[in-house]
């Protein structure tokens, strides 16, 4: 029985198919029964003259280009495959199910980039390269709040992805998705456009996936983890996200949302050099605080992180914080709609002094908390 696996997100709810999917906080769910998540207007003074001399861009052009990239990228993306543990239901044991994303390979020795929610809870991880050759891969480590993770394949890599610069993408520029779609379909390529940059998707744990490329190009399940290339060749984000509708929402089509390749260089070359990528650990268990939840407990605040526990000599617990205290700030960081608590901490790293407000009895109070190193 296989399972592929896609993000799928309902616009502003957390949904998910009925197998118990895996969380980064958005749960991840089948394909079977699935259940999928102005211009500017600018007046001339005058009548403009007709350009003669433009030049123009032909279709067969922006065809070759394409083919181009993807006989350069091809090579080095991957299928991944893995398999999950059976669980017990009602009707008896569901039996162990075969998961599949994609991938793409980054060193000539064989380390790959994908998805965390791809491979997590997975055993017998194994990649299929494009040759359809097949190769065991282990788990170096995982990020599951950037949704990344990077393996390792021993033997003869096929192709190397060049990552690019994800910060000069601009809304409009076509870009290609490569990947596995349904796990059967290796190394599919479809095309589309940069939508916009620099969005935000809330995953429905008190935390938010920022700074995400927005795309029409046609992303489905089992394309999660593989890469999104603009037309130099360059992998400049991580297909990760599909957003649709269900229900009686509105049915979207063409959301699909990738990972900067900046983003996903930072956390690989960490997690292949420390072997973890490192987060800041404050030490606080926390219940985010909203406008609905501040006025059904007469709360002081409208946005906020109410603090259900601290751990015993942790850095929250050293610097004076309680139970009970509802944390409004970190270092320049004001809660709000936008700004989550784990989205306001990771904008620090382990080492850092930051100062944190926090209301007590109605009564403001900052404290100064030494960061450490979240453990793994």
């Amino acid at each position: 029985m296989k399972r592929f696996f896609a993000f799928l997100l309902v616009v502003g709810l957390v949904i998910g198919s009925a197998i118990a999917g895996a969380y980064i906080g958005v749960r991840i769910a089948s394909t079977n029964g699935q259940a999928v998540i102005g211009l500017e207007t600018i007046i001339p003074t005058q009548t403009p003259e007709l350009v003669t001399n433009s030049v123009s861009v032909s279709y067969s052009d922006i065809s070759t280009t394409i083919t181009q990239v993807v006989e350069r990228v091809g090579p080095a993306v991957v299928t991944v495959v893995g398999t999950t543990s059976g669980q017990m239901t009602f009707f008896g044991y569901s039996g162990d199910q075969e998961v599949s994303g994609s991938g793409f390979i980054i060193t000539n020795d064989g380390y790959i980039i994908t998805n965390n929610h791809v491979v997590e809870d997975t055993q017998d991880v194994r990649v299929i390269l494009s040759d359809g050759s097949e190769l065991p891969a282990s788990v170096v480590s995982t990020d599951s709040f950037a949704d990344l993770a990077v393996l390792k394949a021993d033997g003869v890599m096929p192709g190397v992805a060049v990552l690019g610069n994800s910060d000069n993408l601009k809304p409009g520029e076509t870009v290609i998705a490569i990947g596995s779609p349904l796990g059967d379909f290796r190394n599919s390529v479809t095309v589309g456009v940069v939508s916009a940059t620099g969005r935000s998707l809330d995953t429905g744990n008190n935390y938010q996936m920022e700074n995400l490329i927005q795309t029409d190009a046609a992303i489905n399940s089992g394309n999660s983890g593989g890469p999104l290339v603009n037309l130099a060749g360059e992998v400049i984000g991580v297909n990760s996200a599909v957003v649709r509708g269900s229900g009686n929402s509105a049915i979207a089509e063409g959301l699909g949302f990738a990972i900067p390749s900046n983003t996903a260089l930072l956390i690989s070359q960490q997690i292949i050099t420390k072997g973890y990528f490192s987060r800041p650990y404050m030490g606080v268990s926390i219940q985010q605080i909203d406008p609905s939840i501040a006025s059904r407990y007469d709360l002081p605040v409208q946005w906020g992180a109410y603090v259900t526990r601290v751990g015993a000599g942790s850095p929250a617990g050293n610097a004076g914080i309680q139970q009970g205290d509802i944390i409004v700030r970190i270092g320049d960081k004001v809660f709000s709609e936008n700004t989550k608590f784990v989205n306001a901490l990771f904008a620090f790293q382990p080492g850092d002094v930051v100062e944190v407000e926090v209301m007590r009895n109605n009564q403001k109070m900052i404290f100064q908390v030494t960061l450490t190193e979240m453990s793994y």
